[in-house]
């Protein structure tokens, strides 16, 4: 009778640790909750001051994703990066990040190096901001932390189980000033999104992305030392909005002719990996998203 008593209490306590568990894992909150508004609604912007503490709390609430910072930006806030996984490829964080700079230095023979890239994860690398009047680019960021951090279907725990994506904003200042510009207008069907009267970069405005070269930003600073001597992510996917006309963002595949200086895979990469996505996005509306190789159809 003990021992039944004493079973019964274990599996109460174990259904009492799972309902906790899931508790838990719900409790990051939904972006409505934290900025008044669903992503995506219209004449609604937020801007980096509600971003910043929308990701702190979605790092303090979810077991899926660790918060870094990784330095400061000209204007003197801090730029993060959130990096979601699942918990158990979280807890070995350390350990793949250590793989794939291995296998982007290419010092090993070809039988190791396939080793290394079945014991790793593949590290995808999605930024957003860089260009603060391409304002999706930064709610993106927003919204997919949001879908990662909530959903629990079969895709979403196989993209977290198999990869480890690094969650990064590239203008914080931008997304401050544009948003704040945008929404001072208090009647939200007034608002316009021309330009405030000041550069979104403090030194170098829409000319932010051709700093990657030379790195006189403190933003690119910040973000090549995560990518280039941290991470080495096998994709980048650097959110950029402007494209042709009833389109609201671009992406690849690119049309001819690549840079054939380059190893021929990685545009063969790029166009297999974007067909997909593509083909997903279509499922969903055709019409808000174009390639560049249609991109005279898509502009008609």
């Amino acid at each position: 009778m003990l021992r039944a008593v004493g079973q019964g209490r274990r599996r109460a306590l174990a259904v009492a640790l799972a309902a906790f568990a899931a508790v838990a894992q719900a409790a990051a909150p939904a972006p409505k909750e934290h900025f008044g508004f669903t992503i995506g609604d219209d004449y609604m912007l937020a801007n980096y001051t509600q971003t910043e503490a929308y990701f702190r709390k979605v790092a303090a609430t979810s077991d899926r994703f660790r918060l870094v910072e990784l330095g400061r930006t000209s204007e003197g806030r801090p730029q993060l990066m959130l990096i979601a996984s699942a918990p158990a490829n979280l807890a070995r964080l350390d350990e793949y990040r250590a793989i794939s700079e291995r296998l982007a230095r290419a010092r090993d023979d070809a039988a190791v190096a396939r080793g290394l890239a079945e014991q790793g994860k593949a590290v995808v690398w999605i930024d957003g901001g860089l260009h603060a009047n391409e304002t999706v680019g930064a709610h993106q960021l927003i919204e997919t932390v949001w879908q990662l951090a909530s959903r629990d279907d079969a895709e979403t725990r196989r993209i977290l189980d198999d990869t480890i994506i690094l969650l990064v904003h590239a203008n914080p200042d931008g997304q401050e000033l544009y948003s704040d510009w945008y929404m001072r207008e208090p009647v939200p069907a007034r608002r316009v999104l021309d330009k405030p009267p000041r550069l979104y970069q403090k030194y170098a405005g829409h000319d932010n992305n051709r700093d990657f070269y030379m790195a006189a930003l403190q933003e690119t600073r910040n973000l090549n030392l995560a990518m280039y001597t941290r991470w080495y992510p096998q994709i980048v996917y650097n959110h950029h909005q402007t494209s042709p006309k009833g389109t609201v963002i671009v992406i690849p595949p690119y049309r001819d002719p690549y840079n054939y200086n380059i190893d021929a895979m990685i545009p063969v990469g790029l166009d297999v990996t974007f067909r997909r996505r593509q083909h997903e996005i279509s499922k969903v509306d055709r019409t808000v998203f174009s390639d560049v190789g249609v991109a005279s159809e898509n502009g008609k």
